[in-house]
């Protein structure tokens, strides 16, 4: 049999169905194809389609499926348009009748709405979610209802602020419609009203709950106050399981919008509106037993899993009306959260805004880039790392304070406010994007960072080099002068192109252990990796090295030159001991890569080599990017081989290494007493150090030993656990 086609007449139908809501435009007419397609089904075997002349594979692979939920981003699954379904009572206003049920459903929908919010924010599209609520979608429909047309309008306003600082960061990954809103009513003026409107409506039902409390003099008092539903003995409950939910929404606005202020200038309000937050989502978790109560069990699975407090299903909520506002493809799956999950979500978001709040935003830019990394070891999600990042870079600017010259110079004790040419040189100007990039790249999660710190490293060491040659050119054309007398401006230049090294360095070693985070490495993979970042650490040491030498060569002229300085001692202090923690990491990966060579060498770790990839095609896989940005300069590979194809246990250097990384771990400890995150990192590492000591004495007593690798004392240096055969 062949396809079949349609012809002009069979596609000139026009006559309308009768219960059709769609209604015929100006230029257009609505067709019933449904005679069509039933008398093709008829005649159509299985594998089989209807197709025209110019249809082609191209064609087959973009088609839609007629009728299929999962394709056909059209198809109707219960209303055509919102009016339909108000207009059949799909969202009613009043809720309901009745006043007590009329409170348990809006606290349904709130919870509910909740939770869309939630699931919106890991990532699926607003339509489908948030806005799958007709009260939001209409709120002007509940405007005679005070509670719950305030609410859906801040439910509004806080989608709208969310939306604002994700669009701002541009955070938000490739594949996601999280910022998408497709012409939703999305920007009313009526919506900045919600929080006025609802602070009314939390006055009046504290009133409510004042009145439930008081003593019956008192009630009499209050006997003009309207109660909330007809059963007095419920009525508290209702009042605080209300309360806690309008003042969190309430709070949670308020936080967005002050840390959206610029400079950090209302970072400790928000604190306080995060506090709030965290304490009234305790109390809408301890109204959910009371909202529980009156439902008839339908066994824990299915009340766990629920998106409302009290297990009932929400009224007025319908996820296929906007499918056809979603994409011009196929509408996505969503599995909303559980009420309990988006708990605990918002749990953590808040408690990751509060870290943000309280970095103390100081001008140095090592702080800057450790607070970074410590923030991502809690994996934050969309929401946090945006406000992380509009917070760093404003107007091109480090907290919109100040520019990149200066922080870079700060951090080698160099003053540069009389120099004000420096600020529109070429390299400095070129040099603050590139640390825009990176605090942006910093800011979005693991593998977004990683894939984009590989691209940046090639852009960092192309203008290095470039900024090299041009600074020893300049550097040549002023001989002529003293070293005295010379230029101020190429002097701090040439200082900050060494400092320019290092930090590419720290961004290669950074993409180096988010392999770890990411399990990209095999456990025969680890030799070459640790080898690749014993060389990165060496490198950024020596740089970090060279770094504490300008700044005290730099602050002893100063104390020269003026009597009264007074030398910034604490930040040397600071950078000496970064350089040993730097020497203790390199001892440590200088120690693994030579343990795991001799294992290797010797028959008792898995080698490299597979069936399908060679060691040399690992290591260009793993190290390509790194290798382009000329990091290491000479053939790494061939230095990889040559430096562990010899090694074996009795080694003498490998105990060496790993004594050594121990005795400075010991000695920077007192050092970072007052840093608990860092201190905990050093324990971590003189863990590794000590415990690999006693597996390599045990390797040399009994070859035998089956041995494997876990990283329970750090992420990302390995300590080596021994198994007898």
């Amino acid at each position: 049999m062949q396809p079949l086609k349609l012809d002009e007449e069979s596609s000139s139908i026009q006559h309308k169905p009768q219960n059709c809501a769609i209604s015929s435009g100006d230029n257009s007419v609505w067709a019933d194809v449904s005679p069509l397609l039933s008398a093709a089904c008829t005649d159509l075997h299985e594998g089989e389609l209807i197709n025209g002349d110019n249809f082609n594979l191209f064609a087959a692979m973009s088609a839609l499926e007629i009728m299929d939920p999962k394709m056909d981003s059209g198809m109707v699954s219960t209303f055509y348009s919102i009016d339909e379904a108000v207009e059949n009572g799909f969202a009613p206003v009043p809720v309901s009748a009745d006043s007590t049920v009329d409170v348990q459903s809006t606290l349904d929908i709130m919870d509910h709405l909740l939770v869309c919010e939630a699931t919106w924010h890991m990532g699926h599209s607003l339509a489908q979610t948030v806005f799958s609520c007709i009260y939001v979608l209409r709120p002007e429909m509940t405007s005679s209802q005070a509670l719950l047309h305030s609410y859906c309008r801040v439910i509004r306003a806080t989608c709208r602020a969310v939306v604002s600082v994700v669009s701002d960061a541009r955070t938000n990954e490739e594949e996601d419609l999280f910022t998408m809103t497709y012409g939703l009513p999305f920007n009313e003026d009526e919506d900045a009203k919600g929080l006025l409107l609802l602070n009314a409506v939390e006055e009046t039902i504290c009133r409510q709950l004042r009145a439930c409390k008081a003593t019956s003099s008192k009630k009499r008092l209050m006997e003009d106050l309207e109660p909330l539903q007809t059963n007095p003995q419920l009525e508290e409950s209702f009042c605080k399981a209300l309360l806690c939910r309008i003042r969190f929404r309430k709070h949670f606005l308020h936080a967005l919008n002050c840390m959206r202020r610029p400079q950090g200038r209302g970072l400790e309000l928000a604190r306080k509106h995060i506090a709030y937050c965290i304490s009234e989502l305790d109390s809408v978790l301890e109204s959910a037993e009371f909202l529980r109560s009156d439902v008839v069990e339908n066994g824990n699975t299915e009340i766990e899993e629920s998106t409302t407090a009290s297990g009932r299903s929400p009224i007025g909520f319908d996820p296929t009306l906007n499918k056809r506002l979603s994409a011009p493809t196929p509408p996505r799956a969503i599995k909303l959260l559980s009420w309990k999950k988006a708990i605990d979500y918002y749990v953590k978001l808040l408690h990751n805004l509060d870290q943000i709040c309280v970095f103390p935003l100081e001008p140095d830019l090592d702080a800057v880039l450790q607070f970074v990394i410590r923030f991502q070891k809690s994996r934050p999600d969309l929401v946090a790392r945006a406000h992380l990042q509009l917070l760093l870079v404003q107007d091109g600017k480090l907290y919109g304070c100040d520019t990149f010259l200066t922080i870079c110079a700060r951090a080698l004790a160099l003053d540069v406010t009389k120099h004000h040419g420096l600020h529109n040189n070429e390299y400095i100007l070129q040099l603050n994007q590139l640390m825009i990039n990176l605090l942006k790249i910093l800011c979005a999660n693991t593998p977004w960072q990683r894939r984009k710190l590989g691209k940046i490293l090639n852009d960092w060491s192309v203008f290095n080099v470039q900024m090299g040659i041009s600074v020893a050119h300049m550097m040549q054309q002023d001989t002529s002068r003293t070293s005295k007398n010379g230029d101020k401006s190429l002097l701090i230049l040439n200082h900050i192109y060494g400092w320019l090294e290092e930090q590419i360095n720290w961004v290669a070693l950074r993409f180096l252990m988010l392999g770890f985070d990411l399990d990209l490495y095999s456990l025969s993979e680890y030799c070459m990796v640790y080898w690749y970042m014993y060389i990165i650490l060496w490198k950024l040491a020596e740089k970090a090295r060279f770094r504490v030498l300008i700044i005290v060569n730099t602050e002893e002229r100063k104390a020269k030159r003026n009597k009264e300085y007074s030398r910034d001692m604490v930040r040397e202090d600071r950078i000496s001991l970064w350089v040993l923690f730097l020497q203790c990491q390199t001892c440590l990966a200088q120690g693994l890569t030579v343990m795991i060579a001799a294992l290797r060498n010797e028959g008792m770790c898995l080698k490299s080599e597979g069936p399908f990839n060679t060691e040399n095609e690992k290591f260009v896989q793993h190290f390509e990017l790194l290798q382009k940005a000329s990091l290491p300069e000479y053939d790494a590979y061939e230095s990889f081989s040559e430096s562990t194809s010899h090694a074996r246990l009795d080694y003498l250097p490998v105990y060496e290494y790993f004594h050594d990384a121990q005795k400075i771990a010991k000695d920077i400890k007192v050092g970072y007493a007052n840093d608990p995150d860092k201190l905990a990192e050093v324990r971590g590492l003189e863990q590794v150090a000590e415990r690999n000591i006693v597996a390599v004495n045990l390797f040399c007593q009994d070859r035998s030993l089956k041995v494997s690798f876990e990283f329970t004392h750090h992420p990302y240096f390995a300590t080596a656990v021994v198994r007898r055969s």
